[in-house]
């Protein structure tokens, strides 16, 4: 039965709190199931999700050792704030 299971973790920020919660899984775990179990309150139709800083998508299935990361939505556009900053400055 050990050999069924695997290594990740899954982790979120937000400007108050950091979590990182480590699981062992059953092979074959999705992002999206991996997600539940580790942080049920999380919906994924609110957060992108990635490994490792790569985009994927909730279904994909994990590997022994991945971090799923819980990107928050951007509050603010990276492109607007620069050229307000340029502006300014």
């Amino acid at each position: 039965m050990a050999d069924t299971l695997m290594p990740v973790q899954v982790c979120f920020a937000t400007p108050a709190e950091q979590r990182l919660v480590s699981l062992e899984v059953a092979v074959g775990t999705t992002i999206a199931e991996a997600v539940q179990i580790a942080m049920p309150e999380i919906d994924l139709d609110q957060h992108r999700v990635g490994i490792f800083s790569k985009l994927k998508t909730p279904q994909t299935v994990l590997r022994e050792h991945d971090r799923v990361e819980l990107y928050r939505p951007l509050l603010a556009d990276p492109m607007e704030s620069r050229r307000k900053r340029a502006k300014s400055g």
